[in-house]
């Protein structure tokens, strides 16, 4: 008996495998938009926090020559020395978003102690871009001041403590939103479409008549979309891992495996329950998409929740993507199981909740 049963569940696994592996169309509304938003994540970030700045040196001497030294280790600018004139013509033709001037005087002003500008003009054309310009230069300013040594007008000693044992980049960073997002609408579309597809086409006729029973018709279509949606989401994992870009190490692997199967399961879980009350290939794949993208930005999307107007800090506490995000960031970036033992265990909840009303769903159908 158990074997007829498994052997019902693994036949009905297999042909929804065989239907999507033959459906490129489905495919491709499952991988398109985790891929458009990472194209985006690396147009932003190439345009943040490098700003394209032109710099002008008048004054060739020995404290003019070390400030600008220091604007070109900065690295906070995209820096092209130049003269006045052509930096100019760059800041007209937008090239450039500012252009920063070390005037012919510097160095006697600053041997003198006397005020030493440096003449900065901004084109703000956005607050990002000028809010990059106002951060940067006084800390380039500080910098130089920090490096006179005793003999300087201004003392300033900085010192920082980061909280993490390293920097993440930006786009780096967005990554494993943008795999929180893939396993979403992959388990979504793929088990919604599976279900959905049953009704559209009265297969599920045939399957009804058939010796299989109700309960291997719904695992066997769980499994399916879980298969799927976690092996495109190590496909793109190991892909981050040649890339540098995702490195989990040691025994986060584990933990970084089991937060991906839950995020698969209870996207699966939700997509059999749209695909049995949808009943509509067409219908269910919109849905699925719209669902997926709303959960995603409602817990947070590629920002960081923490720091969002308290309305959607408050909303994404309720969201299972927040917990996932969280703990898969915590872990491949960071090597830390900090509230690891939280997120399992509301990812688990949740889990269970969406494959219990996929479930039902599915018997409501069934039974209808």
């Amino acid at each position: 008996m158990f074997s007829a049963f498994f052997r019902a569940i693994w036949t009905i696994c297999r042909k929804d495998l065989t239907i999507w592996s033959r459906q490129p169309t489905n495919i491709a509304a499952t991988v398109l938009p985790p891929l458009a938003f990472l194209l985006i994540e690396a147009l932003g970030a190439a345009a943040v926090g490098h700003s394209p700045v032109a710099l002008v040196v008048q004054d060739h001497g020995p404290k003019g020559q070390q400030m600008a030294q220091i604007f070109q280790q900065a690295n906070v600018f995209k820096l092209q020395q130049t003269d006045a004139q052509h930096a100019q013509q760059l800041f007209n033709n937008l090239d450039v978003v500012a252009i920063v001037t070390i005037p012919a005087d510097f160095t006697q002003q600053v041997q003198i102690h006397n005020p030493s500008p440096v003449i900065v003009r901004v084109n703000n054309l956005n607050l990002d871009f000028t809010n990059d310009i106002r951060r940067s230069v006084p800390d380039v300013i500080t910098q130089f001041y920090q490096a006179q040594g005793p003999g300087s007008p201004i003392k300033v000693t900085p010192h920082e403590q980061d909280l993490r044992a390293q920097d993440i980049e930006l786009f780096q960073f967005n990554v494993l939103p943008t795999i929180v997002l893939l396993l979403t609408i992959s388990g979504l579309v793929t088990t919604g479409l599976a279900a959905g597809r049953e009704w559209e086409t009265l297969t599920i006729k045939e399957m009804l008549i058939s010796p299989a029973t109700n309960a291997s018709i719904i695992i066997g279509k769980v499994l399916a979309g879980f298969l799927t949606t976690f092996g495109l989401g190590l496909l793109v994992l190991g892909l981050g891992y040649a890339l540098d870009w995702t490195r989990p190490e040691g025994i986060y692997w584990l933990s970084t495996l089991l937060i991906m199967a839950l995020i698969a399961l209870f996207s699966s879980g939700l997509g059999i329950m749209i695909g049995a009350f949808v009943q509509r290939i067409q219908a269910v794949t919109a849905v699925a998409i719209n669902v997926a993208l709303y959960l995603f930005f409602l817990s947070g999307g590629i920002s960081v929740l923490a720091f969002e107007p308290d309305w959607l800090q408050n909303v994404g506490a309720f969201i299972p993507l927040t917990y996932g995000t969280h703990a898969l960031q915590m872990a491949v970036f960071y090597q830390s199981s900090d509230q690891l033992g939280r997120d399992i265990l509301i990812l688990t909840i949740s889990t269970l909740v969406a494959l219990s009303l996929g479930t039902l769903a599915m018997r409501r159908g069934i039974r209808a």
